[in-house]
Order: C-alpha cells, then sequence, then structure tokens
C-alpha cells in the first residue's frame, strides 16, 4: 500500500464519526463508566455478517465489525491482486449494512453498494467492480492506513458503528476435501487432516463451493491479527459469531493465533448465531454439526448462548448437548424472514438479541 502523500488526511477522531453521546461512542476512551448500551463486536464476513450488523445497530451504538480479509473472488479479487490491497467487500458489506434507515443512510448505502455493469458492445474495466470498493481502496492508498481508512468511509456514510479488518494483511484461506468420486463416500462432520485421500481447495472462493470442508487452514499461518479487533473483542461486553458460511466467514476468527486467544481470553459473553439453512460448505451438517466444528478447531472456546431458530434445528437435544458442553443455553427465536427462505427477519433477529442482552446482564 502506498504513503499517504504530504498533506493527506489527519486521522479521524472516532468521537466525530457519529451524532452520538460519548459514553456510546465506538471509540472505548471516549466512554463514561457505568450503565449505557452493551459494547457488541460481530465477528464474520459477507451476508451473514451484514444481517447482524442490520440487526444490532437498531438495539446498541457501540457495535464494531471484525470482518474476514480472505476473499478473493470478483471485485475484491481484482483490486487484491492488481493493487496489493486488502479485499474490501466484505468490509464495504459491513459499512453499508451499518447505514441507518434515513435518507441519507439509504442513499449512501446504495451508492456504496452500487455495481458497475457493462456489455458486449461497450466493455469497460469497471465492470463487476463495486463503487464502495474503489472509494475504500482510494482512503487507504491516500491514508496508508487500512483502519483509518475505513473510519474516514463510515463518517461519510453516518455508520452506526465501526468496521475493522481482521487482520490489516490479505489472507489466504485454504481447506482439503475428500478425492472421492461423485457419489461415494461418506460425509465426514469434521474429518481431522490426514484421514483418507483428499485434496487441498485453496482460495476463499472456491473453497465456499464445496462440500465435506476439513482441515481448514489460514495462510500465512503467523499472520498478526488487527490490533484494534483484538482490543475490541477484549473490551466488548459481548462477542457475537455467524451466521454466515461456516468455514469461510465464521471460522477465520479463530484460527487466527491472535484473535483466538483476545476471544478465548475476553470476559465478554460469547454467542453464536446458527444458519437458517445448510450452506454448500456444510451440507448434510445438522445444526449440532455446526457447533462441533468450532470446538474441533478451538477446543478452549467457551459460549454462553446459541441462537437458533426452531424451524432449522432437527434435533433439539442432540444441539442442547453440544451448546452444554461449551457452557451455554440455547435461544430458541423465530428469525428468519419467510418460511422456506435463509434470509433473517432483521427486526426478528434484533428483538432475540435485545432478549439475550438482557436475560444475561
Amino acid at each position: 500500500m502506498t504513503s499517504p502523500p504530504t498533506g493527506a488526511f489527519p486521522r479521524l477522531p472516532l468521537s466525530s464519526r457519529a451524532d452520538v453521546d460519548p459514553h456510546h461512542s465506538p471509540d472505548p476512551s471516549a466512554r463514561r463508566p457505568g450503565g449505557g448500551s452493551p459494547s457488541v463486536v460481530a465477528l464474520g464476513g459477507g451476508h451473514g455478517l451484514s444481517a447482524n450488523l442490520a440487526a444490532l445497530r437498531r438495539i446498541t451504538p457501540l457495535l464494531t465489525a471484525v470482518v474476514t480479509v480472505a476473499d478473493d473472488g470478483g471485485s475484491s479479487g481484482r483490486l487484491r491482486d492488481e493493487l496489493g490491497v486488502l479485499p474490501p467487500g466484505d468490509l464495504r458489506m459491513a459499512l453499508a449494512a451499518l447505514c441507518d434507515d434515513s435518507e441519507w443512510g439509504r442513499t449512501w448505502r446504495d451508492v456504496m453498494q452500487h455495481r458497475f455493469s457493462s456489455t458486449p458492445e461497450r466493455a469497460t474495466t469497471l465492470d463487476n467492480h463495486a463503487l464502495g470498493n474503489l472509494l475504500i481502496v482510494t482512503l487507504w492508498e491516500l491514508l496508508g492506513d487500512p483502519v483509518a481508512g475505513l473510519e474516514w468511509a463510515g463518517a461519510l456514510l453516518g455508520a452506526r458503528g465501526r468496521v475493522l479488518p481482521m487482520s490489516t494483511q490479505p489472507l489466504v484461506i485454504a481447506g482439503d476435501v475428500p478425492d472421492l468420486p461423485p457419489g461415494t463416500g461418506r460425509r465426514p462432520r469434521d474429518r481431522p487432516a490426514g484421514t483418507g485421500a483428499a485434496r487441498t481447495i485453496t482460495g476463499q472462493a472456491l473453497l465456499a463451493k464445496q462440500a465435506d470442508v476439513c482441515n481448514v487452514r489460514l495462510l500465512p499461518p503467523d499472520a498478526t491479527a488487527c490490533p484494534q479487533a483484538v482490543e475490541a473483542v477484549g473490551l466488548a461486553d459481548w462477542v457475537i459469531m455467524g451466521p454466515g458460511s461456516w468455514h469461510t466467514s465464521v471460522l477465520p476468527h479463530l484460527l487466527l493465533p491472535e484473535l483466538r486467544r483476545a476471544i478465548c481470553g475476553s470476559e465478554a459473553r460469547r454467542c453464536v448465531t446458527l444458519n437458517l439453512s445448510p450452506d454448500t460448505e456444510t451440507q448434510g451438517k445438522t445444526a449440532a454439526d455446526h457447533l462441533r466444528v468450532l470446538r474441533a478447531y478451538c477446543p478452549d472456546l467457551t459460549l454462553d448462548v446459541v441462537l437458533a431458530d426452531p424451524s432449522a434445528t432437527e434435533d433439539r437435544g442432540d444441539l442442547e448437548e453440544v451448546a452444554g458442553s461449551l457452557g451455554a443455553e440455547v435461544f430458541y427465536a423465530d428469525v428468519r424472514a419467510h418460511p422456506g427462505t435463509a434470509v433473517h427477519n432483521t427486526l426478528r433477529l434484533a428483538a432475540a438479541y435485545q432478549e439475550i442482552f438482557e436475560r444475561h446482564g
């Protein structure tokens, strides 16, 4: 990433990012002790994290999104390859989800999500690029600091919260899949590395299309976590993981050593929000199996609450047993937008979180 030019933007004070009381500022140093809304850190990426943020911004202004940075597909992948920057797509989606419902918020949400398109007769190098991706990368080049760039983007949008990358260096995600003929063999719940014939799939875009994924890892394995993200987790009242693509959006936060230690060592309460249906990565896995995946990769992880929609839970007994082994109760709530869809209803999800926060202090 290039160095900022002389006279570049000054670093943006967090307290000027939103018209909120200092007690409710995303900047921990600006808060007054005692009372107020809970400080929440939401971990993930893509549409799952966006659904969480759209719900959580309605019930707390002390909200931080910590976003995966392993995307290598589409507009994000092109910008990452061509400019050597973090993939901006999931960060952009998180910022857009934090826009409020005013005309200003709706307009800037749509601007950030606007995607250019071209035709064979009128091809353009902007084809499929999201404008928000280009805006974020522009700020990174001007400021030379990915965190500062995201703060400026959030200030422009009036975002109701803060967006941080899980690491300030682009990461690569890899995993193994069974090397078996189609239709043969048995789907493993989360087979350890070296068990049976397997082949390695490298890259988030490819891995997300695979079933029976196991032995997921981040490259480089010694990557450092974003210091501000580690700090936010340490100061949080609640840390929320999921929903989202389980192996490529939720799990990576537990694969980054510094962030894993912060999550497991934080005094925050921990909640896992389960998906409304299996995705390709978790094809054949039950709701309880999703928790087994997290436990397999992070044996030190303990939880307080598992949020599950009853319509997406086939075996409540198994789910409650596995959740209990992690120290958690299962909180059932109807959070589906419409029957048969895998989309969360924002207001129902917000109400579920509100009740969870109140019940657990």
